[in-house]
């Protein structure tokens, strides 16, 4: 496919994010743009019955929606993942760059989503070095909320070469990382209607909530955040990751991939993820929970 395309690369910058699941303190809570057209619903309602000890009563709940999104590649499969269907552009954007796919957002012309009555198609323009290198090393993933690593090809993927370590990145004072848990609760509204989801936030060195993207599952919001991070032109290096997940293998190598150099978990790494974590040179903390987290990997960023 040829590289001089009219339309030119996608405007990171400016492209709107489609779907609620999502803050940006620079802009405030998201809300669904008014050309959102046919996407799925975040959320459907569903009768139940609950019960409280011995006694029981017929209520509605508020579910979130899994929907099959297919990421295509000039027109190639890349991938089928099973995800919140908001925040769609960011979700490719994130997805091929944590992928590797691309190096940069640039290489991204365009991310058209495509609805049909089994899911949703993610259309990306790829320039062309891009689409080569993918074809090279082409992955069909074939994904569920909770695997990362389903459909690979070869072992060898599972434990893929990260980039080197350009920079030191930031130190973070302890401080920041409960200021920013603490932050996290009103900024999920996905969660807060389902309790069905997960959150990844971008915070700032003072624990400031920068970007947040919710999914119902841990990849998939890790990918959104990053690509809002690249669309939007921040530097994951000037601060961490917070996730409200474990640190899976999965989890440790997309983060690497985006080139942030602390990620910060409520729930426990693997060992897997902390050998990842050293050799990457992440900051790794797990456990984190008020004003106490342990640290697995590379602890001198972290300040008292």
């Amino acid at each position: 496919m040829p590289d001089d395309r009219e339309h030119g690369p996608l405007d990171v910058t400016t492209a709107p994010p489609r779907g609620a699941a999502t803050w940006d303190a620079r802009a405030g809570a998201g809300a669904p743009p008014d050309d959102e057209g046919a996407l799925p619903p975040r959320t459907q309602r569903a009768a139940l019955v609950r019960r409280r000890g011995a006694t029981h009563a017929t209520a509605v709940a508020e579910l979130a929606e899994e929907t099959a999104i297919a990421l295509e590649f000039n027109g190639i499969a890349g991938a089928v993942m099973l995800a919140t269907p908001a925040d769609l552009e960011d979700f490719a954007v994130g997805f091929a760059l944590t992928e590797g796919i691309v190096e940069r957002a640039s290489e991204i012309y365009a991310v058209e989503p495509r609805v049909s009555a089994r899911g949703l198609t993610l259309e990306i323009d790829l320039a062309a070095e891009a689409f080569q290198r993918m074809k090279a090393r082409r992955r069909v993933l074939a994904g569920r909320t909770g695997c990362g690593l389903c459909g690979i090809d070869s072992l060898e993927q599972a434990i893929r070469p990260l980039p080197p370590r350009f920079g030191r990145g930031r130190t973070v004072h302890a401080a920041a990382f409960a200021r920013a848990l603490r932050a996290l609760g009103p900024l999920q509204p996905l969660h807060a209607a389902t309790g069905a989801s997960h959150a990844v936030a971008f915070c700032d060195v003072n624990g400031e909530v920068v970007l947040l993207r919710e999914d119902v599952g841990r990849h998939n919001a890790l990918d959104k955040l990053v690509g809002a991070l690249a669309r939007s032109r921040t530097d994951a290096e000037n601060g961490f990751i917070l996730v409200t997940s474990r640190a899976s293998t999965e989890m440790v190598q997309k983060a690497a991939m985006a080139r942030a150099t602390i990620l910060v978990a409520a729930s426990a790494p693997t060992a897997a993820a902390t050998r990842i974590a050293a050799e990457a040179g992440l900051t790794l903390a797990g456990f984190a929970r008020g004003d106490d987290f342990n640290l697995y990997a590379h602890p001198e960023r972290v300040l008292a």
